[in-house]
């Protein structure tokens, strides 16, 4: 092969690569300048690099000038494992840029951690500088609005709640949400109109509730530090303990009723073994009765009964039975002999 094409191949593949080169170059040069004059420098191979690994530069670099014309260094390093890790790197470099202007103490390990946990860190940063207010019983949520107890003299009250919060960034990681600090407050509110010997008392200081729920540390093992908890709305419901004593009423009602039909059935049971005892003594009268005409007629044959003796004994029978229709009773009949 000539020596002339040799050097026109050589020429060929030096200008492919360089072409190549340029065009991978050309993807990041502008993202280099801009860099460069923020004086936040990324070196082009590792922007290289970057998109090898599956990294959005762009991302990277611009997170990479935020911070430092916010007076934060972060490397690049840095920002790249945090984006590898599956973290927002955008959303950390600005809360930490806000909590540096808060004067809130923020170390870039602590934001990727809060971050990674699943918390919003820009938002927590947000609540610390400015406080949040949650509804007490949240509406939103349920269908509940009002937070109902009944004090000791048995009136209902009704209460909503409004707890001002602020982020507590050190207990973000493992700390309880928003649920938790709603349900510890709608508890504080039910002890104390509970304990409360009178609702007219819980109407005249409100605010007692709020000094009382405030004093049990509801915010223990939050992620939030609560501020005040203040007392929106309070009305009278039902008078819940006349409404027990009414259902109470009718319940002895019913079990006096009960008892009341329990001795009604047994006396009628007891009446009617009486009456089957009765026609069982009847029936042994009945019996013996019959055996006296048997006995007489014995008596005759014995001679132990004359016949003057019958018809005195039938006079002395017809007089008693005379007697007793004069009296009123129900004469007894006898058998004729």
């Amino acid at each position: 092969m000539p020596r002339d094409t040799v050097l026109i191949v050589v020429l060929v593949v030096v200008l492919l690569i360089v072409l190549a080169l340029v065009v991978i170059v050309g993807q990041f040069i502008n993202l280099y300048i801009q860099a460069l004059l923020s004086n936040a420098k990324v070196k082009l191979l590792d922007m290289i690099a970057m998109r090898l690994r599956k990294v959005d530069v762009r991302t990277i670099v611009f997170s990479r000038i935020r911070a430092v014309k916010a007076g934060i260094n972060i490397s690049t390093n840095q920002l790249e494992t945090h984006y590898l890790a599956g973290g927002r790197v955008l959303n950390v470099v600005n809360a930490m840029i806000a909590a540096d202007r808060a004067k809130i103490d923020l170390p870039w390990d602590t934001a990727c951690a809060i971050d990674l946990a699943g918390r919003d860190i820009f938002n927590a940063v947000q609540t610390s500088v400015n406080p949040k207010v949650i509804d007490c019983p949240d509406t939103a949520a349920g269908n509940r609005k009002t937070i109902d107890a009944v004090a000791q003299d048995g009136i209902q009250l009704r209460a909503r709640a409004r707890v001002t919060v602020r982020a507590n960034i050190a207990r973000l990681v493992g700390g309880a949400t928003e649920e938790t600090i709603i349900a510890r407050v709608g508890e504080g509110i039910v002890t104390t109109i509970g304990s409360a010997q009178s609702h007219k008392k819980v109407l005249e200081n409100p605010d007692q509730i709020s000094k009382v729920v405030l004093q049990k540390g509801l915010d223990a093992g939050t992620a939030f530090e609560i501020l005040s908890i203040d007392i929106a709305d309070i009305d009278v419901g039902e008078n819940i303990g006349a409404k027990l004593q009414a259902d109470q009423a009718e319940a002895d009602k019913r079990r006096f009723q009960a008892e009341a039909e329990k001795r009604r059935a047994m006396a009628v049971a007891q009446e009617q073994e009486n009456l089957a005892k009765v026609a069982e003594n009847q029936a042994l009268v009945v019996l013996a009765e019959s055996e006296v005409p048997k006995a007489m007629a014995e008596a005759f044959r014995s001679g132990n009964l004359g016949i003057m003796d019958y018809y005195k004994m039938k006079n002395v029978v017809a007089d008693t039975t005379m007697r007793e229709s004069i009296g009123g009773a129900r004469p007894t009949e006898q058998p004729d002999h």
